[in-house]
């Protein structure tokens, strides 16, 4: 077991089993290079986790990267690939700087998965290249992969696991697992299959360790295994990995031939991706995978979402301008619109925040959508109602404008109100339209509440302008 210390540029593995220490200095590191000493770099180089050294790699600048690549084989810095360090956007520019035949040899010491997730960032020419230079055996396995759809069970699936005969004891099984465990992604799960491939069970490591030798594999299996079809939904699998606690579970066509497993360690890239993908969406950002180097690959991702948000807020300014005669005779009517809007569209944000992450996490679909938007009608109701009644005192204690106060708490509480529903309800609808209800953002459901509320709030004002 490892602690990690990270200060001031220094990381420090503890072990707390044999009280070594492995110390990660920076410059120390940087400095083996520049005087080009092969021996004491990999020395302290190769001690480091695989986090770490990724962490170094991507620090440094090209010229220093060009000289690892000359101290380490392709199967070291395969290693360092593998990490979530490094992020998609860098492949590609990484890549470029490696001989093509190292860079190759590289991608084909990666588990499958893994290689596939590089090659999809890439051209296709340059997949093609890449392949063409790589093993055969390896090409092959990637090829395999590179077919299915992305954000599915298959593309995010890995080849490399262990199976054994139904029929064989657990003798035979170890010896199975002795000779595929070097290259197998992970031998925590077992699993078990026919003649013909199907998957007929699992058995765990632990139970084939404590098993007789001669004891056969089909009778200690588990016979109810949890798998997933090949074409299901990334964030499908995401979830049931994370319901059941599974650290892999099997993917299968149809006929429950079994294609591969899923590991934990991609689930988690998964989750981070599509927290990251819905986050951008509600934020109204293109794309936050990566931190934004510089304005202009920020402006990018934005400015898209801020015309066509600006192009919706003229309908807002288009409203107010037919309401002008009703402004006019009353014109402190006109001060409390962006109150009435920006509370509206809170209200919107907050309902559409909750029905997004039930749509994300399931739990939508464990009631009944009738029930959910109940439930927020409610909300909206009881929230209205409290936010209008506050607001009338407060415009009566600063104005000594009772109507005026009753005016605008009453489009405060219609304008949550809808605003609550429309919120729940958008996203939901997206949802059975296979949609991704992230689409409905922040931005969008504050937009148009805005023009629900401003016609809700003038259209009043026109009706009891004889009162005001």
């Amino acid at each position: 077991m490892h602690e990690r210390i990270r200060k001031e540029g220094v990381a420090v593995n503890i072990n707390e089993e044999y009280k070594e220490e492995i110390i990660f200095d920076e410059e120390k590191l940087k400095e083996t290079l520049i005087q080009q000493d092969i021996k004491s770099f990999r020395d302290e180089y190769l001690l480091l986790h695989p986090y770490d050294r990724a962490i170094f790699y991507e620090k440094i600048d090209s010229e220093l990267r060009e000289i690892i690549y000359q101290y380490l084989s392709p199967k070291e810095l395969a290693e360092i690939f593998e990490t979530s360090e490094i992020s998609d956007d860098e492949y590609k520019q990484f890549l470029q700087e490696m001989d093509t035949t190292y860079a190759a040899d590289m991608i084909s010491f990666m588990f499958v998965d893994n290689a596939v997730d590089v090659l999809n960032e890439l051209d296709k020419s340059q997949v093609v290249s890449y392949l063409t230079l790589m093993d055969k055996q390896a090409a092959a396995e990637i090829k395999a992969l590179l077919h299915y759809e992305e954000y599915t069970a298959g593309s995010i699936m890995t080849t490399e696991y262990v199976s054994i005969p139904q029929n064989s004891t657990v003798r035979s099984a170890m010896t199975i697992l002795r000779n595929e465990a070097p290259k197998a992604e992970t031998i925590y799960y077992v699993f078990v299959v026919d003649d013909n491939n199907r998957l007929t069970g699992v058995i765990s490591l632990r139970d084939l360790i404590i098993a007789h030798e001669d004891t056969l594999i089909s009778s200690i299996m588990s016979e109810r295994v949890v798998n997933v079809l090949v074409s299901e939904d990334q964030e499908d699998v995401a979830r049931m990995i994370k319901d059941y606690n599974f650290l892999a579970v099997p993917v299968v066509d149809f006929q429950q031939h079994i294609l591969g497993i899923i590991t934990v360690d991609d689930i988690i890239d998964v989750l981070d991706e599509e927290a990251s993908d819905d986050y951008s969406k509600l934020a109204g950002v293109s794309n936050m995978d990566t931190f934004d180097k510089n304005s202009f690959s920020a402006m990018k991702k934005r400015l898209p979402w801020l015309l066509i948000l600006l192009v919706l807020g003229m309908l807002t300014a288009n409203l107010i301008d037919l309401f002008t005669e009703t402004i006019s005779k009353v014109a402190l009517l006109a001060a409390f619109i962006p109150l009435i809007a920006g509370t509206a569209g809170n209200s919107g944000t907050q309902a559409l925040a909750v029905a997004v992450r039930g749509i994300a996490t399931g739990d939508v679909e464990d009631e009944s959508k009738f029930k959910l938007l109940l439930r927020e009608a409610g909300t909206g109701l009881m929230t209205g109602l409290t936010c209008a009644i506050f607001v009338v005192g407060l415009i009566y204690v600063w104005k000594h404008e009772f109507v005026i106060g009753l005016l605008v708490g009453a489009a405060i509480f219609v304008s949550i109100f809808v605003a609550t529903i429309s919120g729940s309800f958008i996203p939901l609808l997206m949802h059975k339209m296979k949609i991704d209800p992230a689409v409905a953002s922040g931005p969008f459901i504050t937009t148009l509440n805005d023009v629900i509320s401003v016609i809700i709030y003038l259209g009043l004002a026109t009706v009891f302008i004889s009162d005001l």
